[in-house]
């Protein structure tokens, strides 16, 4: 064999040599996503209370008590539930994100929408903010009972 045949051979077995792993690392990331996109949606369905603080230009700094929250319906992705607070009791309706950390609910008689975290197995933030004259911001830890 030539030196130049035994260099082509050599490039040749090289860049077999890369395709393979290139294909291996490929099917890893694939797997590696693949395995993401499976992870099981957190179930959100209970009874779930804490405190409520709040801060608006109407009220001031406020700390609203017990804050109860009842996610009763839950299918895949999206959920509904009623929360009780002091002028009455609402109906909502929200998404857990792709991230399965984040959530977002609201309720078709609220100028104003919760942004939440899913912290652990049975503790969620909720934070709920509203603009224009009645604007408002406030959050409460929620734990489920």
């Amino acid at each position: 064999m030539s030196k130049h045949q035994s260099g082509f051979a050599v490039s040749q077995t090289l860049l077999w040599l890369l395709v393979i792993i290139n294909s291996i690392g490929l099917a890893c990331l694939y797997y590696v996503n693949k395995a993401d996109s499976e992870t099981e949606i957190p179930d959100l369905i209970g009874t779930w209370s804490g405190k409520n603080v709040t801060v608006s230009d109407l009220k001031g700094y406020k700390e609203w008590g017990n804050k109860v929250i009842h996610i009763t319906e839950q299918k895949d992705r999206r959920f509904r539930g009623t929360f009780t607070y002091p002028d009455g009791t609402k109906n909502f309706f929200g998404v857990i994100y792709p991230d399965n950390i984040s959530f977002t609910w609201v309720s078709t008689n609220s100028r104003g929408f919760n942004h939440g975290r899913i912290l652990g197995d049975n503790k969620i933030g909720a934070c709920y903010v509203e603009s224009w004259e009645q604007g408002t911001a406030g959050c409460a830890t929620l734990i489920r009972e």
